[in-house]
């Protein structure tokens, strides 16, 4: 690690209830003994209940006004993607150093983040999203996705428990004994498979569709019943054991068969994503109406889109007696665990693709290949190029 001549920024984010920040006094410890400097501006942990003096004490630099710090960094550390700032009635992109680096969940292929990712390729700043790490072993320690999955999984159980309005576990009372909640979870990676262990913890019956083989393994392995949906693992597993986006007849199909599933079922948790693209409609109108009054839809891939076709990202709101929770952003939910896995991962990649003062660009390597979004004044990744293609 050696950040001689790095100077960092870290601004206070500032999507409507993001509590989380780029950094813990941890890790701007380990960047200030690397020779970096470190500008917070200050207030950016109060989310996260860190103090500017927790900063302060491992050497960063407390700066009351944002746009200083836009106007000395060289590197940007945020939580989530540059939007319009209100305060200075200017988009954050806008704000940046011209040929800075940016290091943050960019979520590249959703079109609310085209408008930002144009004025950084304008202004020639070099990016990187994060939600774009492989998922491959030398990755593991900077695979911020990974982590706040784990926290979207379990949260999106904690928001289906709020709104039903009935148990979720067997309950024996003096009138008999009142079945168990039924749960259907859609897409078992990280956060599927967080949301099957916290349902079951809960008391729920749980049923599961994914895509992959090994994904279904898993799901099973946590007591949950998948829905046989047989795909040629040429269509539906990508790099790294990802999901792929299948043709659209196999997302018919799909619905087809979750229709019968979706009627039973009390909440369904949506959480099927495809790295780096825009998440693919799995659950339509139809299929909505068909669910039992007093239901529950939890989309925690509304971030990239939503899974269902009724989903408004941002909002929850109730359609025909069902509920449909589209809140963006979840991991924001639990703020302090949520920030120090963010922040050992955004330093890790950090330590990654800057070394000795040298900022790495090689699409050639497969990290940076993967998470590059603009470059030399030019939105390079391919996600984001092909949602834009598709708006034309």
């Amino acid at each position: 690690m050696y950040f001689e001549k790095v100077i960092v920024g870290i601004p206070r984010e500032i999507m409507p209830g993001e509590k989380r920040v780029a950094a813990v006094p941890d890790t701007v410890g380990k960047m200030v003994a690397s020779q970096a400097e470190v500008l917070i501006e200050s207030g950016a942990g109060k989310g996260a209940y860190i103090d500017d003096g927790d900063y302060s004490e491992k050497g960063a630099e407390i700066v009351a006004d944002v746009r200083e710090i836009y106007n000395r960094a060289n590197v940007i550390l945020k939580v989530k993607e540059p939007r319009h700032h209100e305060g200075l009635d200017r988009h954050e992109a806008e704000l940046f150093p011209e040929n800075s680096m940016l290091i943050s969940f960019l979520h590249p292929a959703h079109p609310f983040n085209h408008e930002g990712l144009k004025i950084l390729a304008r202004r020639g700043i070099t990016s990187y999203t994060l939600d774009g790490i492989p998922r491959i072993s030398r990755a593991q320690q900077m695979d911020s996705l990974t982590s706040m999955s784990t926290v979207a999984g379990y949260k999106s159980v904690i928001f289906a428990a709020n709104h039903l309005g009935r148990f979720i576990p067997m309950m024996p009372t003096s009138f008999g004994i009142i079945q168990p909640a039924q749960f259907l979870v859609i897409g078992t990676g990280v956060a599927g498979l967080q949301a099957i262990a916290t349902a079951k913890r809960l008391g729920a019956k749980v049923k599961t569709l994914d895509i992959r083989p090994e994904a279904n393994e898993q799901a099973r392995s946590l007591g949950a019943e998948n829905i046989d949906f047989d795909v040629p693992q040429d269509l539906a597993v990508g790099e790294g054991g990802y999901a792929r986006r299948l043709p659209e007849e196999w997302y018919e199909r799909e619905k087809e068969l979750l229709i019968p599933h979706i009627e039973q079922s009390d909440a369904v948790i949506l959480a099927a994503l495809i790295p780096g693209e825009v998440a693919p409609v799995i659950v339509d109108e139809n299929m909505v109406t068909s669910m039992k009054k007093g239901s529950v839809i939890i989309d925690i891939s509304a971030d990239q889109g939503g899974n269902c076709s009724l989903t408004r990202c941002g909002e929850e709101y109730n359609y025909e007696g069902i509920t449909i929770s589209g809140i963006l952003n979840v991991p924001a939910t639990l703020p302090v665990d949520a920030t120090n896995m963010f922040a050992q991962s955004t330093f890790n990649f950090l330590d990654y693709v800057v070394k000795d003062g040298a900022v790495k660009t090689d699409t050639g390597d497969e990290i940076i290949g993967a998470t590059l979004v603009t470059h030399e004044g030019k939105i390079v990744h391919s996600g984001a190029l092909r949602a834009m293609e598709q708006e034309k």
